[in-house]
């Protein structure tokens, strides 16, 4: 029987991240951390981006969630993410990892396969081709654009989840999240202008953690912020187009839904099936 879950308790998600503010340790890349911390500022949550050796394990021992994006990789910043890995393990909170990229070239496959490798994270999210190759299927990637849709993806995503024993999302024109429960997720929402702005992707991973740090239902905080995420980029890229804009004004359209989106339009909008896989 496919597990219940209802529009209200994902809006519940989302006023909570709004109304407890939690904090977010991210070690993300240089191309996005400006937009992340934006993303979570806008959405409610508190953004910190720290790398340094000295001070990771710190900073996780005062967040309510750890969020890694290996998109600009370099043996120091893989060295930050297993120390603040590591960390995160020890106290319990939530780890995402974002894949970005994986199986464009070897070292960015070996360094996922060494963060694997020091803890398994609560959630991985990345597209159709980046799950393809973190699960080990064999898979061309173009840099971090997706070769292969997210329906191609599923065996994939059940393998890693199978490994994990945590939560996969496969992100696309429809969004899949799988729990090792079987729970499954599909999302429908979104707009293909969103593709067109860098970063919009890692912030769905941002969010993810923000979400984790609030719901201990790590499954349900995935499908709650990739909800929210999917509805705003419809809401502001309709916004936009009737004014004429195009994506610069979508990137601060995003930001400005994900502060003032109501229940109302969230619940109306929302193109949510739940089933079991």
């Amino acid at each position: 029987m496919a597990t219940k879950l209802l529009f209200s308790d994902l809006w519940s998600d989302v006023c909570a991240v709004r109304e407890r503010s939690p904090l977010v340790h991210s070690i993300t890349n240089l191309v996005a951390i400006n937009f992340n911390a934006n993303v979570l500022l806008a959405a409610g949550a508190s953004p910190v981006m720290a790398h340094a050796h000295e001070e990771v394990a710190d900073m996780v021992g005062i967040a309510q969630a750890l969020v890694l994006n290996i998109g600009t990789l370099d043996p120091y910043w893989v060295k930050s993410m297993q120390l603040a890995l590591r960390a995160a393990t020890g106290r319990g909170i939530p780890v995402v990892l974002d894949p970005v990229g994986a199986g464009a070239t070897p070292y960015r496959n070996e360094s996922i396969e060494q963060l694997l490798l020091t803890a398994l994270p609560t959630v991985v999210r990345g597209n159709g081709s980046e799950i393809m190759s973190v699960a080990g299927a064999a898979v061309q990637t173009r840099g971090v654009d997706s070769s292969a849709g997210a329906n191609d993806a599923l065996d994939a995503a059940q393998a890693l989840v199978q490994r994990t024993q945590g939560v996969v999302c496969v992100s696309g024109p429809v969004d899949h999240i799988l729990a090792a429960n079987r729970r499954w997720a599909q999302l429908s929402n979104g707009h293909a202008w969103m593709t067109r702005i860098t970063g919009v992707g890692c912030s769905a991973t941002a969010l993810i953690g923000a979400f984790c740090a609030v719901q201990p239902d790590a499954w349900r905080a995935t499908v709650a912020a990739m909800a929210l995420l999917g509805v705003v980029g419809e809401v502001a890229a309709e916004k936009v187009m009737a004014a004429g804009g195009g994506v610069g004004s979508l990137q601060m359209a995003l930001l400005d839904q994900l502060q003032l989106l109501d229940q109302r339009t969230f619940e109306q909008r929302l193109k949510l099936e739940v089933a079991q896989w």
